[in-house]
């Protein structure tokens, strides 16, 4: 597994399922067009691009172009980088029938031809992982009572809305924005 500095951004859940078995990396979904009228996202992904750049990687349909466009247009292009996969033609193995346009999406893709688009994007291949000490940690969560306690669903809450980060993000979620985009010691200081 190819441990990656930069974000991923994939449409979905399936293929941020297969990604992750081949990219150690935060993987952001942007729920399909769910993105156009989800502006926390959008300011998710400007944060996050700025902290670390963004890989967009979205199917080779009509669909995922229009997203892949839609993401440039919101975050600074310098930023971003862009992964593509080859139109293969066929049908995942969950889908009853092909899609729209007949051809595979990042889901349906063999794990190595996913990394070799990711490399070949220029994706940051990373050498091991930060020391355990510097990374957050979801204990670093509970000590700071955003999550396992009572009243840590709020906390969590508002820590997401000082930051300006989607509502719905999960505490796995949470440690994924906060260790890409600041150190251990940055996140003590947070007032919360």
């Amino acid at each position: 597994m190819l441990r990656i500095r930069e974000v991923i951004v994939v449409e979905g859940r399936y293929d941020k399922n297969a990604l992750s078995q081949v990219a150690d990396a935060v993987i952001v979904e942007t729920s399909g067009f769910g993105i156009y009228n989800d502006a926390a996202k959008r300011r998710l992904l400007r944060t996050l691009a700025e902290a670390r750049g963004l890989i967009v990687l979205t199917d080779s349909d009509g669909a995922g172009f229009q997203i892949r466009s839609f993401i440039k247009g919101c975050v600074d292009p310098k930023l971003v980088r862009h992964a593509y996969i080859p139109d293969v033609y066929g049908k995942e193995r969950r889908k009853r029938s092909p899609s729209k346009e007949g051809k595979l999406g990042v889901e349906g893709m063999p794990p190595q031809l996913l990394l070799d688009a990711l490399l070949r994007a220029g994706a940051t291949a990373e050498d091991g992982e930060a020391p355990a000490a510097e990374r957050i940690k979801k204990a670093d969560l509970y000590a700071r009572g955003l999550s396992g306690r009572e009243g840590s669903a709020e906390r969590r809450k508002a820590l997401l809305e000082k930051l300006d980060l989607p509502e719905r993000l999960s505490a796995d979620g949470l440690l994924d924005v906060l260790n890409a985009t600041m150190s251990r010691e940055e996140f003590y200081r947070l007032p919360l």
